[in-house]
């Protein structure tokens, strides 16, 4: 693809995201805040980010990973995906963007074995996810943890952005609250155009360099139906579970959440 279309396809991606997630660009910042405490108080690093590595588990076409690279200019980022059309374009964007910077890897999560994927000398210090971690299943979401926490050095940092849904048996005025919250996002934002999540990838998969993707995705993710949300409470246990010292929320807009965990 022109660049130019891939900015237009990333720019189209990033509308529709936020269709369904209220405050989208504020869950991004508190992230990158955080970054950029440990890049100040991490022997080693500099606020620019150099020494900084980091993991973004299930990238998509990598909209986090852009913002990390491009507040700090020195930092790189690993960029693990399964879904090879996201990818590519996530390999084909960020490369134009920000170079050898990024490195697309091309690994399952829901698999234990998912490390054995990335560079020797990884040397990561941060993992962050946005929006992705719910199409695991619970059991895997607690083996990604406990392998994390192998990856991930002492004090390492770990950071979840996602709608981690209230449970709607003990929780029905939050669950009520939550959903009203997201019809009207996403009412707002189709009023005014903004495609659906259908109706993006109807055009991603209309060029031939992601389109040559589209049948190894589906045969990669054939057997993998919508998963139950598992709860905050879940993610929390699970991490502290991993041997993370500590565990917690670190924004919250009802039922969109950042979890941190500190190895």
């Amino acid at each position: 693809m022109m660049p130019g279309t891939v900015e237009s396809l990333i720019g189209r991606w990033d509308e529709q995201q936020a269709a369904y997630i209220t405050n989208r660009e504020q869950r991004f910042d508190i992230m990158l805040d955080v970054v950029a405490r440990i890049c100040e108080t991490t022997a080693g690093l500099d606020v620019d980010g150099s020494g900084l590595i980091v993991l973004d588990l299930a990238c998509g076409p990598g909209s986090l990973s852009h913002r990390i690279l491009e507040r700090f200019p020195r930092a790189r980022v690993l960029g693990i995906d399964y879904d090879p059309v996201l990818l590519t374009l996530a390999s084909e964007w960020l490369g134009s963007q920000h170079g050898d910077r990024f490195a697309p890897i091309d690994a399952d999560l829901a698999s234990t074995d998912w490390p054995s994927q990335l560079p020797a000398d990884t040397g990561a210090q941060i993992a962050v996810s946005s929006t992705a971690l719910h199409w695991l299943r619970p059991a895997q979401l607690v083996a990604l943890y406990e392998t994390l926490g192998s990856v991930l050095p002492s004090n390492g940092i770990f950071m979840n952005a996602d709608h981690l849904r209230y449970d709607p048996v003990s929780q029905p005025l939050l669950s009520a609250i939550a959903a009203d919250d997201d019809r009207r996002t996403q009412h707002a934002a189709h009023a005014r155009g903004v495609q659906t999540w259908d109706e993006w990838w109807t055009d991603a998969v209309a060029f031939e360099s992601l389109a040559q993707h589209r049948a190894e995705r589906e045969r990669r993710f054939a057997d993998r139906p919508p998963t139950p949300h598992a709860p905050l409470e879940l993610h929390l246990n699970a991490l502290r579970t991993a041997g993370f010292a500590e565990a917690g929320v670190i924004w919250r807009h009802y039922d969109d959440v950042v979890v941190l965990g500190r190895r």
